[in-house]
């Protein structure tokens, strides 16, 4: 039975046909033999048809189609044409080698040809992989690795296409920072309470909150300066009248040192800064906020922002945590104590990043890991929906979270839970509601801003028939000035002509007089 290859390659589709497979035999070893020398190969290999593709994009279409395990009609053309016709009824006296399984499969679906992928084909397509540019001579030096090179790039590029608004490397980035802001606001505002304690040791023990004690240092600057009179902007600052009154009442009779301007300008800066990194942090958990609800609303809806943050984060994307069973989302984070669990073989974790959830916190001891284990798997239900469904919607998420509140009142008071089949419905129905309301605002939207143009249109319109008239108004105006000047032109040229006649009659007459003076 004779054996055809498809080898696909950046500059278009090679088929080639192996001779000799019945007298070697599929030996795998003689093959991987033969391969580096191309005189032996090249007798075994032989080189049937060569179908570059068009353009560039062409053959990125068609790699994308091939790596996906999708037979184009441009492939499957070059098969057609290539390969030898099979009767009606009849089985065909060949197999085609594919390296891919994927594609194979599809091809021997659709045009009902054998097709083989096994480590044999595997070898003899990396013999042609290794000699192409000897078996197609049309190439020049060169060619092949700027095709590959461009076809690469474009492919990678290709790939790393997704929506903007979904990338979750952002929540990745955001939950780090965080993490290292609360890291360094605490030790900042440790500082800020050691410095400041130097000048007003007692000001500690009445403000308990870092950034409340920040603005109140900032406030207050030198104790000695802090009268009765500076207790409503106190009140302001602190929410209570009487500790404001007592922070006064403390810095008149402070043990506390006297500081100089230059140190206390450093504290007052120092504290400013506290301030801001906090008001940062608060702006980037807004932030975080809004990015989870676009990439993953279902997540947020069931543990919040930064326990479904810390989940991506630590799974690598919502892919990869999408890909996890619950039983690995549930001890995500608690590897090492995994690991140790199973050498010392002592009792493995129950719970990692998902202990920081409300819900295991409320459980009770005997409960946690129980609760653990289900909080787990609607964690995994939430992200492979978020991961893989079009249309972003928190219902899926709430219905989850309401099953996870069930299943504490059961543990809790023995009530019975609602079954996940008749939870999903009412999720799938809320999510349809949605999307119909959504879709109903939105035709809304259209509706209002069709009317809004119309009624421009109208007033553009009425704008220009006033402005039309007006123009026209004046046009006739200015045809009455000029007729009227016209007149005035052709009345002043008459009497200059009749002036012009008088003037030439009475200097021929003086002419006339004179002519008779000289002749007398």
């Amino acid at each position: 039975m004779a054996l055809f290859l498809l080898y696909e390659t950046a500059a278009g589709y090679a088929l080639f046909e192996v001779h000799g497979i019945d007298e070697i035999g599929q030996n795998t070893e003689a093959v991987r033999n033969s391969v580096t020398d191309m005189n032996r190969f090249g007798k075994v290999v032989k080189l049937r048809s060569f179908n570059p593709f068009t353009s560039a994009l062409e053959g990125l279409e068609q790699i994308n189609a091939v790596s996906e395990g999708i037979m184009t009609d441009e492939l499957r053309t070059v098969l057609e044409t290539n390969l030898p016709k099979v009767k009606e009824g009849k089985k065909p006296k060949f197999t085609l080698g594919v390296l891919e399984s994927k594609i194979g499969s599809h091809i021997h679906e659709a045009t009902k040809i054998p097709v083989q992928s096994n480590e044999f084909v595997g070898e003899l397509i990396r013999g042609i992989r290794q000699h192409f540019e000897k078996f197609v001579g049309d190439l020049k030096p060169g060619d092949f690795e700027k095709a590959q090179l461009g076809l690469g790039h474009s492919y990678s590029r290709a790939k790393v296409k997704f929506n903007v608004n979904r990338v979750d490397n952002m929540v990745i980035q955001a939950i780090f920072l965080l993490d290292t802001l609360d890291k360094d606001i605490n030790s900042f505002a440790m500082r800020v309470r050691e410095w400041y304690s130097w000048h007003f040791p007692e000001l500690v023990k009445i403000v308990n909150d870092n950034y409340l004690y920040c603005k109140i240092a900032k406030f207050i600057e030198d104790k000695s300066k802090l009268a009765e009179d500076k207790i409503e902007a106190l009140t302001d600052l602190v929410g209570d009248e009487d500790k404001a009154k007592e922070i006064v009442e403390a810095a008149k009779a402070s043990m506390g040192q006297d500081l100089s301007p230059v140190d206390l300008i450093n504290v007052h800066q120092f504290a400013q800064r506290v301030m801001d990194l906090s008001d940062y942090r608060r702006r980037l958990s807004d932030y975080l906020t809004a990015k989870m609800n676009d990439i993953a609303p279902n997540l947020q809806s069931l543990v919040g922002d930064s326990v479904g943050a810390r989940l991506i984060s630590h799974a690598g994307s919502l892919t990869n945590l999408a890909k996890c069973p619950s039983s690995t989302l549930q001890i995500l984070g608690a590897e090492k104590a995994l690991f140790r669990a199973l050498k010392t073989r002592g009792n493995t974790p129950k719970y990692g990043l998902i202990f920081h959830s409300s819900f295991i916190g409320r459980a009770s001891a005997k409960n946690k890991g129980r609760m653990a284990r289900y909080l787990a798997n609607k964690c995994s239900i939430a992200s492979r929906i978020d991961c893989f469904s079009e249309n972003g919607t928190s219902a899926f998420g709430d219905k989850l979270r309401e099953q996870v509140e069930e299943r504490l009142d059961f543990y809790d008071k023995g009530v019975a839970p609602r079954k996940n089949i008749d939870v999903m419905k009412s999720a799938i129905e809320s999510a349809d509601n949605n999307e119909m309301q959504t879709e109903e605002v939105s035709a809304k939207k259209t509706k209002k801003r069709k009317q809004k143009a119309t009624e421009d249109d109208m007033a553009v319109d009425k704008a220009e028939e006033t402005t039309n008239g007006d123009v026209e108004h004046k046009s006739e105006k200015k045809k009455k000035k000029k007729e009227k000047r016209k007149l005035d032109q052709e009345v002043e040229v008459q009497e200059q002509v009749v002036d012009d006649g008088a003037n030439g009659e009475s200097g021929k007459k003086k002419k006339k007089k004179s002519k008779r003076k000289d002749t007398e």
